[in-house]
């Protein structure tokens, strides 16, 4: 799917006044997550450290954030990590539970991306279903 890039930026009333925003606001949490699972520090945000982030970076990160997990036990899940969010609170969670949250967050907002793609006209949208994802696995 190919989008005229002039209407990235193009603002919309949403959660976050563009699409470039609201995909940077779905990748950077990912980042985020990724990075607390992984006991790393968080810069934020994280997006920041790429020049001229593209949607394939973006799309990297979803691909990283398989490859750890999958190389992780049962026992990974259910174990917990202590991090510090953005405002410098700090937080132990169980692993599974931060996964899930992160997901769920990249859900919603992805569902937020398809409602401004259409709204800027775009109508050949693929679809975001996790069904179809499982189906092309």
């Amino acid at each position: 799917m190919k989008i005229d890039p002039s209407l990235e930026d193009k603002e919309l009333k949403s959660s976050f006044p563009s699409l470039r925003k609201t995909v940077h606001h779905i990748w950077d949490a990912e980042l985020a997550w990724l990075s607390r699972l992984k006991k790393e520090e968080v810069k934020w945000p994280p997006s920041a450290q790429f020049n001229n982030p593209s949607i394939d970076q973006f799309v990297n990160t979803s691909k990283d954030f398989l490859d750890y997990l999958s190389a992780k036990d049962e026992n990974y899940f259910e174990s917990s990590t202590s991090y510090k969010n953005i405002k410098g609170e700090s937080f132990t969670t169980a692993n599974h539970w931060m996964i899930m949250h992160c997901m769920n967050h990249s859900t919603f907002h992805r569902g937020q991306v398809v409602t401004i793609l259409r709204e800027l006209g775009v109508t050949e949208i693929p679809a975001t279903d996790l069904i179809n994802f499982i189906r092309q696995q």
